[in-house]
């Protein structure tokens, strides 16, 4: 990809798609243009349908990030892995409080299914009585930034609130 780069620029370019290339990262993808100002230039079509991710898939993109970023800080591996049950605790705290603990970790599971179909997460393959393991893949830095991250503490904390104002309001009823 390195060497052939400005030719598959210029061959997207002609798509409507641009390349990203993260040499450090080590990953590539294409991505649609952002529409051009210039009103002698057709606008081109879509040729990747944009769909809105779930709330609690994007909880856990920004939870899996902000993990990330903890672990680039504390150096040594460059591979984060963490296990199912990490990933649950992760993202409990977030969630509305459940009686029955079994649908909640199915649930979360779908979510992770989700983010691995979408090509963050790699499931690995583990041994017999080895808790399931996943590796967070570098490309989620592309897809929540430094910027989004920033403000991620306080978003947080708003989610928080609507989520325990909603299941207080659950409980008056």
């Amino acid at each position: 990809m390195l060497n052939l780069q400005a030719r598959v620029r210029d061959y997207v370019t002609v798509l409507g798609l641009e390349l990203v290339l993260d040499e450090s990262e080590g990953y590539a993808f294409l991505r649609a243009r952002k529409d051009s100002e210039d009103e002698g230039i057709a606008k081109l079509p879509r040729l990747v349908a944009r769909r809105p991710l779930t709330f609690p898939v994007s909880l856990l993109l920004a939870l899996l990030r902000k993990k990330l970023a903890e672990f680039d800080a504390s150096g040594g591996d460059t591979r984060l892995v963490l296990t199912r049950d990490q990933l649950v605790e992760l993202v409990r705290v977030f969630l509305p409080d459940s009686s029955n603990e079994a649908k909640l970790i199915d649930q979360i599971e779908t979510h992770l299914n989700k983010i691995v179909e979408l090509g963050f997460l790699r499931k690995l393959k583990t041994g017999a009585g080895q808790p399931i393991a996943f590796e967070v893949r570098r490309i989620i830095k592309a897809f929540v930034d430094a910027q989004w991250l920033s403000d991620f503490d306080t978003r947080l904390s708003a989610y928080q609130g609507q989520i325990n104002a909603t299941s207080a309001g659950d409980s008056d009823g």
